[in-house]
C-alpha cells in the first residue's frame, strides 16, 4: 500500500517555535514571580488557551469587540513575557508590581475564557432574521371547484308582426260627445261643410287623439 506523502507547512511549523518559545518565557516569569511547580506551567497554558478563544470568537464573527478585546490582553501578556525575560527584567528580584500582575492574571483568564466560551446566545428573533427562509413545497389548497349549470335557452319572444292592427282608441265620455256634436252641428249649420278633426280639436280644447276619437263617433 503506497504511502500518501507529508506536506509540511513552514507556516505551522513556525507557529510552533513561537508557541514553544512564548510558553518558555511565560513559566520562567511565573516562576520568578513565585509561583513555582505546576503552577508556573499553567500560566502559559492559560495565556495560550484565552488567545485561542478569542480568535475562534473573531472567526465566527459575532461579538467582535469582544475577541478583540480579549485577544490584545492575551496577546500584552505573552508579548510582555517575552520581552519581560529578554535581560530587561532582574528575574532574582521582580517588582511587587509584576508579582500582582501575575497572581491576579488567573481571574483575568477565567473571566476571559467564560465570556467568550459562554457568551449569550441569540435571541429566536435574531435566529430568524439569519436564517434562509425554507422553500414552500407544498402549494396552497385551492378552493373546491362549483359545478356550473349549463345556461338554460330562454325562448325568444315573438316579433311583433310588421302589419299588425293600431291599438284601439280610448273609450270618450258620451257627454264630450254630445257636446262634440252639437259643436259639429252648428260649424255646419254656419259653414254649411263638416267639421274637420283640427277645429274640433280648437273648439273642445282636447289633444289631438282624443279630438280623432270624437270625429270617428260623430261619423
Amino acid at each position: 500500500m503506497r504511502a500518501l506523502p507529508v506536506r509540511v507547512d513552514a507556516v505551522l511549523v513556525q507557529a510552533l517555535i513561537a508557541a514553544a518559545l512564548s510558553f518558555a518565557h511565560l513559566h520562567d516569569l511565573a516562576s520568578a514571580a513565585g509561583q513555582d511547580g505546576w503552577k508556573a506551567w499553567a500560566y502559559p497554558v492559560s495565556v495560550d488557551l484565552l488567545m485561542v478563544a478569542a480568535w475562534r470568537r473573531l472567526r465566527s464573527g459575532e461579538a467582535k469587540a469582544a475577541g478583540w478585546c480579549w485577544f490584545l490582553v492575551a496577546l500584552v501578556a505573552s508579548l510582555g513575557a517575552n520581552v519581560a525575560t529578554a535581560g530587561l527584567l532582574d528575574l532574582d528580584h521582580v517588582p511587587a508590581w509584576l508579582r500582582i500582575l501575575v497572581a491576579g492574571w488567573p481571574a483575568v483568564a477565567f473571566l476571559g475564557g467564560t465570556l467568550l466560551a459562554h457568551g449569550a446566545p441569540k435571541t429566536p428573533r435574531a435566529m430568524a432574521d439569519t436564517e434562509p427562509p425554507s422553500t414552500v413545497t407544498d402549494s396552497a389548497p385551492q378552493p373546491p371547484a362549483t359545478e356550473v349549470d349549463p345556461p338554460v335557452a330562454v325562448a325568444e319572444l315573438p316579433s311583433a308582426e310588421a302589419g299588425s292592427a293600431p291599438p284601439s282608441p280610448a273609450p270618450v265620455p258620451p257627454a264630450l260627445v254630445a257636446l262634440a256634436r252639437k259643436v259639429a252641428d252648428e260649424h255646419h249649420a254656419r259653414t254649411g261643410t263638416p267639421i274637420d278633426t283640427s277645429t274640433l280639436r280648437a273648439r273642445l280644447g282636447v289633444p289631438m287623439p282624443l279630438a280623432e276619437a270624437i270625429a270617428a263617433q260623430l261619423t
